[in-house]
């Protein structure tokens, strides 16, 4: 099926995990896409799982850029580049994050402000450089966000005030985009197969205790995550903006009881 055929579609932090999956699945389904990332190896990783037999749509269907979404300037360019070779911007895919672990009294003025950086001020970048150029396809965004977006964690301060600013970002640009015909969702994906997940102080820990409460009883895959994030792109979902989906196997359907 190729739901995105003729369309362009950003994604950021293409280089590994949900977007690296995210990516790929979109290059199948027939849209060229900018992988967006700071390391040039890791995405001609990505790009070698595109598939080789789409030259209906462009001869060079995809284009890699280097880009420190934290930098404004650096967005902007990146911005300029997709333009400037595919002539539209119809998905925009706000994957890049970082995730920093401690409580208040534990972290540095940096490791805040690098957290917010990267998580929030690169998401309003990315969406605010994009912006006209989706209300002119009226396209759409999907933010990966985290369930840690919409209730707390232990030991993650920095993470999740970052979080939950990007998912009350989707809601407003919802609001204020949807009369342009730009519609804005977002995927909240609970702990999930990734190295940046595997880094986490105490890892093996924290999955243990996820999988204690998960109804599902697994980790959520990238693809997994892919999944939620191009069914929010497609028309599938032409009716659905302003949400904040959780992809969590069942974690928040509980009131944090344990089971009896």
């Amino acid at each position: 099926m190729k739901r995105f055929r003729e369309k362009t579609v950003i994604v950021t932090g293409a280089g590994s995990g949900i977007g690296r999956a995210t990516a790929i699945r979109f290059a199948n389904e027939g849209a060229s896409v900018v992988l967006v990332g700071r390391t040039a190896e890791t995405l001609k990783e990505t790009a070698k799982e595109f598939p080789e037999d789409r030259t209906w749509i462009h001869n060079d269907n995809y284009l890699t850029v280097i880009c420190d979404i934290s930098d404004q300037s650096q967005v902007q360019e990146m911005v300029r580049r997709v333009v400037e070779k595919f002539d539209q911007i119809d998905v925009l895919v706000n994957n890049a994050g970082k995730a920093t672990q401690g409580k208040i009294t534990e972290l540095s003025a940096e490791d805040w402000k690098s957290s917010i950086d990267v998580n929030l001020n690169g998401t309003f970048y990315v969406c605010q450089a994009a912006m006209p150029h989706l209300i002119a396809t009226k396209g759409n965004i999907v933010n990966v966000s985290s369930l840690s977006g919409v209730g707390g964690d232990w030991n993650m301060a920095a993470y999740n005030a970052a979080k939950a600013g990007v998912s009350n970002l989707t809601r407003t640009l919802a609001l204020d985009h949807g009369p342009d015909g730009v519609r804005v969702n977002a995927v909240n994906p609970s702990i999930t197969e990734t190295n940046m997940t595997s880094a986490i102080q105490d890892s093996e820990t924290k999955t243990n205790n996820f999988l204690d409460r998960c109804p599902l009883g697994r980790l959520a895959t990238p693809d997994d995550i892919a999944a939620a994030i191009t069914f929010l792109a497609s028309d599938d979902a032409s009716m659905i903006t302003g949400v904040n989906l959780p992809v969590d196997g069942g974690v928040s359907a509980s009131n944090g009881q344990p089971q009896f």
